[in-house]
C-alpha cells in the first residue's frame, strides 16, 4: 500500500484494502470513463460504505501524485476518531464532567454539521453515532461544521443501545431530548456527566433508547409547530448544560 502523506492514498487495489480494512475514506477521486472489473469492484464498496467517488481528468490526478495511480486517488479523512472504551477513559480522566452527544439516526449533512458546529463551542467532549443510518462523515460534513469536525472527537458505534448501556453503567446520566418529555429542559440536571440523545425530526429517537432515558428532557413550545429543527433544539440543551455547568 503507497501512502503519498498521511491524507492520500492512491492505486484501485490500494485503495479498496484500506475501505476494506476500515480506514476512513473522506472520497475517492476517479478518472473519467474509468473501467474495468476492478473498479467495478470498487464503485460497489464505495455505495455500500456511503464513500463519494468524483471523477476528473488525468491531468488532475497528475498534479495530485506522480505514482502510478491507475485512474485512482483516495483522500483519508483528518476526523478524529474515537472508540468506546477511549470515549470512557478520557471521560474519568478530564476533571470536568461529561458532556457527552448521541445523534440517532440524524441524516442530513447540514443539520450533522450545524450539531458539531454547536457541540464543539459548547465543550463537548465526543459526538457517538451509529455505523449506519447517520450522515456522511467527509468533506462536506466538515465543511458545514466550519471546520469543528476535524476537533469533536467522532464515536462510531454498530450498537447504540450497548453504547448507551455501557456508558450507564460507568456513571453517566442518559437524557432523551423529545417532545415527549416529562420535564422541561432547564429543569434537568445537566451539570453531572451527561450524555444527551438527539433523534431525526421525522422519526425522532427510537423506543429501545428511550427506555434507557434517566431523564426525558422537552422544550416548552409555543405555536402551531411541533418540534424544532434538531440542530436547534441541540443547540439549546448543549448550552444549558454549559450554563449549568459555569
Amino acid at each position: 500500500m503507497e501512502v503519498i502523506n498521511e491524507n492520500i492514498l492512491f492505486g484501485i487495489r490500494a485503495v479498496q484494502e484500506a475501505i476494506l480494512a476500515g480506514k476512513e475514506v473522506d472520497k475517492v477521486i476517479a478518472k473519467k470513463g474509468l473501467a474495468g472489473p476492478l473498479f467495478a469492484e470498487l464503485q460497489q464498496l464505495c455505495k455500500q460504505r456511503n464513500i463519494r467517488i468524483q471523477y476528473t481528468t488525468p491531468d488532475v490526478l497528475d498534479r495530485i501524485t506522480t505514482g502510478n495511480h491507475q485512474g485512482v486517488v483516495a483522500q483519508m479523512s483528518k476526523i478524529q476518531r474515537m472508540g468506546l472504551d477511549e470515549v470512557i477513559r478520557v471521560m474519568r480522566e478530564d476533571p470536568k464532567p461529561a458532556l457527552l452527544l448521541l445523534l440517532d439516526g440524524v441524516t442530513d449533512v447540514r443539520n450533522f454539521g450545524a450539531i458539531v458546529r454547536t457541540a464543539h463551542c459548547a465543550g463537548v467532549q465526543a459526538i457517538i453515532v451509529p455505523a449506519k443510518g447517520s450522515a456522511p462523515i467527509n468533506g462536506e460534513s466538515i465543511k458545514t461544521s466550519a471546520g469543528a469536525l476535524l476537533h469533536v472527537p467522532i464515536c462510531t458505534t454498530g450498537n447504540t443501545y450497548t453504547a448507551v448501556k455501557m456508558l450507564q453503567s460507568n456513571g453517566v446520566q442518559i437524557v432523551c431530548v423529545t417532545e415527549h418529555g416529562a420535564d422541561d429542559y432547564y429543569d434537568v440536571d445537566l451539570s453531572k456527566p451527561t450524555l444527551l440523545i438527539m433523534g431525526s425530526e421525522d422519526k425522532g429517537i427510537s423506543n429501545q433508547l428511550l427506555k434507557l432515558a434517566d431523564a426525558k428532557a422537552k422544550i416548552p413550545m409555543e405555536g402551531n409547530i411541533e418540534s424544532l429543527n434538531v440542530s436547534v433544539a441541540a443547540g439549546i440543551l448543549l448550552f444549558e448544560a454549559k450554563r449549568q455547568r459555569s
